[in-house]
């Protein structure tokens, strides 16, 4: 596809007939709220350990992640009633999932309720559910026990995505665009929810890793509503989602790690993975961008909706692109305030970035209309889609 000027795709802030767009977002949180200063001593006090080499280092990584405060379902509460969680090798995956399988449930729910209202039409309006969790296993999945505790109609057409890690929000888009646009007058509930519960452990020498997580993960959730054409009156469009690709990188599945023991998941993440994403990302935007006859834009003149995954993978993406320092705010202050969220965290991002946008208008300093919302995850897998801001 050659290039294509802005204008020919529609430059008026009006949504391209038949496109799907974001309609409305919301989120939410558990009630313990994780300050980063304080989290070593409390985790060594947790899992009764005093190793100082691994406090020492964990306090190191805590101040790399440039994460100030995060959400976590953990609570005294819950160490209290399952002391084993705490405790190296036993086998807890059934008291793990118990915990996970209730959490996420609540939290999606609080996060779809907080999205339908601010969408302002009724939650009989759902077409489809799109649920996206890497922190259950059950038969029936989350994607049921979300639409049963929101009320959807028996008729609500379901999908689940599992186990996507952290392209599994932007996934998510990708598949509720694709319902969007083949289903016209359907409205789409995107639904993100993860807790870390399901990998918590006391720290290891054998497991260096785990440290990485405690020090960068948060929980939570996200919702989105997803349709086409949107009402005039009632709706107000936020993002155009114009193209989505989604490519995986070959031989590189052991990248990025995570198995279902009896104690939980054991994740493992290479130290390449940075490196990886640096050396693929600029090929992967100009796929998008061509694809969607864009290719002429200048990288600067774009919003960047990127997936937080650490300050190493931004900080390589921003040098590998040549980007602004601003560029990439969004994603630094969704890191910064709610640490690694996994699937959750594009929401985040998308909410930032339409607070920075509303800012620049009310300052005159001018927007960028046209962006990219991206994602890595398991595979390695690149998530991206072509967007237009629409808010006005």
């Amino acid at each position: 596809m050659g290039s294509i000027d802005a204008t020919e795709l529609g430059s008026e802030k009006k949504p391209n007939p038949g496109k799907a767009t974001i309609l409305a977002i919301g989120k939410a949180f558990p009630h313990q709220l994780v300050m980063q200063e304080y989290l070593v001593d409390g985790y060594f006090k947790t899992t009764n350990c005093d190793d100082p080499e691994l406090k020492q280092k964990l306090t190191r990584l805590c101040k790399t992640t440039t994460v100030k405060t995060r959400y976590v379902v953990m609570s005294e509460e819950i160490l209290t009633k399952y002391p084993e969680l705490a405790i190296e090798g036993g086998s807890t995956v059934k008291q793990r999932l118990d915990i996970c399988n209730d959490a996420v449930t609540e939290m999606a729910v609080e996060a779809s309720r907080s999205c339908i209202k601010n969408w302002g039409r009724s939650v009989s309006d759902i077409t489809h559910l799109v649920y996206v969790s890497s922190s259950e296993a059950r038969l029936p999945g989350g994607d049921l026990f979300l639409a049963k505790g929101l009320g959807l109609s028996p008729e609500t057409h379901r999908v689940l995505l599992s186990f996507g890690g952290c392209s599994g929000g932007v996934a998510g888009l990708r598949v509720a665009k694709d319902i969007a646009e083949n289903n016209p007058g359907s409205r789409v509930l995107l639904a993100t929810s993860e807790t870390t519960i399901i990998g918590f452990k006391p720290p290891s020498k054998d497991r260096p890793y785990d440290l990485v997580g405690v020090a960068l993960f948060g929980d939570g959730a996200g919702a989105m509503i997803i349709g086409s054409d949107p009402a005039r009156v009632s709706e107000k469009p936020l993002f155009e989602l114009h193209t989505a690709i989604q490519n995986f990188l070959p031989d590189t599945e052991k990248t990025i790690d995570g198995r279902l023991t009896e104690s939980g998941i054991n994740f493992t993440l290479s130290r390449e993975l940075p490196q990886i994403i640096e050396d693929n990302v600029e090929s992967f935007c100009k796929k998008l961008l061509g694809k969607a006859g864009l290719a002429h834009k200048d990288y600067n003149q774009m919003f960047w909706a990127v997936h937080p995954g650490g300050p190493a993978i931004l900080n390589r993406m921003e040098k590998r692109l040549n980007l602004s320092p601003e560029k990439l705010s969004p994603s630094r202050r969704s890191l910064m305030d709610y640490g690694n969220a996994s699937s959750n965290s594009i929401v985040y991002v998308l909410e930032y970035m339409l607070e920075e946008s509303r800012k620049a208008r009310k300052m005159n300093e001018g927007e960028n209309e046209w962006g990219l919302i991206l994602a890595f995850g398991p595979g390695v897998t690149f998530e991206g889609i072509v967007a237009r801001n629409l808010d006005v």
